[in-house]
């Protein structure tokens, strides 16, 4: 692919998650729907860094559904086996990290306390389960436990909103409770991926939290905003989440600025359209369905041709193929010599949306402890299904 010069400082930030040594300090946030095995594989294929798989719920991976079953499956070429695991009950949490780890299926757990979703949040879950400080900290105690040897980190928010702050005391907790890192997306769960990371929390998570690494999530569309975050906030190492999508070499571009090669990727046309049909190829492996693969991708084509002269007939017919040989023929009509366009191919990806009031259990904020009736009401609410 086509690199450019940068002119960002050099940077060597050595990482480890427990015993798990990383060459670089990036990890790849878990993303519903997009962070499977084939995603996973294509941004090994440019860079470095620990890749964690799509939320899997606890529930779910206890009772073996075959989704979770699927989604826990790891290509061989994945050498740390990350898994996300979501929970709002301790006992189901480590019986989850039990069956993980008895199996042989993962070398590294990581909890999600960070999910700002409605349909998570409503049912105490994910950004709103650490208001229930006591509970929050049996269930990473019982992860802990279960996972023996192997490593468990946390990610979170700041809190539910700008009045419900948790993270201090939650990663407290959680460092108290054994965990290997601790990783902040430096929002609120009521600000969801709106306005701006507030990068001074995670200094502050650093300040508070010496025996464990830091890790900083929000924010980073490139390798300079990387190592400026590691820069303003002191943090250990950065999580990458809707940065990539669309663009896998940014792992390539990660590695490069903490390894202090002053080089960027910045890919033609026609290597935007090779990456994407890799991509495809990728997804066909794990369905094990070239149609359902077909369909995946299709919510890709946004993103990989993000301010690319790509027109708005190609895109759309792109974004209804539906075999290989047909995403083939229209990948042919680029033009490939087309260079990397610069600024309109990069910042912000995804949706953004707009701040929101966050859905809650009934009477959630009234108190940090977890009543009897939400207690049982949480419980029996857990998500069955895995993937967010």
């Amino acid at each position: 692919m086509s690199t450019a010069t940068a002119t960002a400082a050099p940077h060597e930030t050595p990482l480890s998650i427990g015993p798990i040594p990383l060459s670089v300090p990036v990890v790849l946030a878990p993303m519903a729907g997009i962070t499977n095995t084939a995603f996973r594989r294509l941004c090994r294929e440019y860079g470095a860094g620990l890749y964690v798989s799509e939320m899997i719920t606890s529930r779910a991976l206890v009772e073996r559904t075959p989704e979770s079953m699927r989604l826990i499956r790891h290509h061989e070429s994945e050498t740390t086996r990350s898994i996300q695991l979501y929970s709002v009950d301790p006992v189901t949490a480590g019986e989850a990290a039990r069956f993980l780890v008895g199996e042989g299926l993962a070398d590294h757990i990581d909890m999600n306390f960070g999910c700002p979703v409605p349909k998570v949040t409503r049912k105490g879950g994910g950004a709103a389960l650490p208001w229930k400080l006591e509970h929050f900290r049996r269930i990473v105690e019982q992860t802990v436990q279960a996972a023996g040897d192997i490593p468990v980190t946390v990610k979170m928010r700041k809190g539910i909103d700008s009045d419900h702050l948790t993270y201090l005391e939650a990663a407290k907790a959680a460092e108290g409770a054994g965990v290997a890192a601790i990783a902040l997306h430096a929002r609120t769960a009521a600000e969801f991926y709106s306005g701006h990371a507030d990068w001074s929390a995670i200094g502050k998570l650093k300040e508070t939290i010496t025996s464990v690494p830091v890790l900083g999530n929000g924010d980073i569309w490139s390798a300079e905003d990387a190592l400026r975050m590691v820069d303003e906030t002191g943090c250990d190492g950065i999580v990458v989440g809707r940065g990539c999508l669309g663009r896998p070499w940014l792992f390539g571009d990660l590695a490069a600025a903490f390894e202090s090669r002053h080089v960027r990727i910045q890919p033609s046309l026609g290597e935007v359209g090779d990456a994407f049909r890799r991509h495809a190829e990728l997804l066909v492996d794990f369905f094990d369905d070239e149609g359902r693969a077909c369909r995946d991708i299709r919510k890709h084509v946004a993103w990989y041709f993000k301010g690319y002269p790509v027109g708005g007939e190609l895109r759309a017919r792109l974004a209804s193929v539906e075999s290989l040989q047909q995403m083939d023929d229209l990948l042919g009509e680029l033009d490939r010599d087309q260079p990397y366009p610069g600024a309109p191919a990069e910042g912000q990806r995804g949706r953004a949306g707009t701040p929101k009031k966050p859905a809650l259990p009934e009477n959630w904020l009234a108190s940090r402890e977890l009543s009897t009736a939400q207690s049982a009401d949480v419980a029996a609410a857990e998500l069955h299904n895995s993937g967010g």
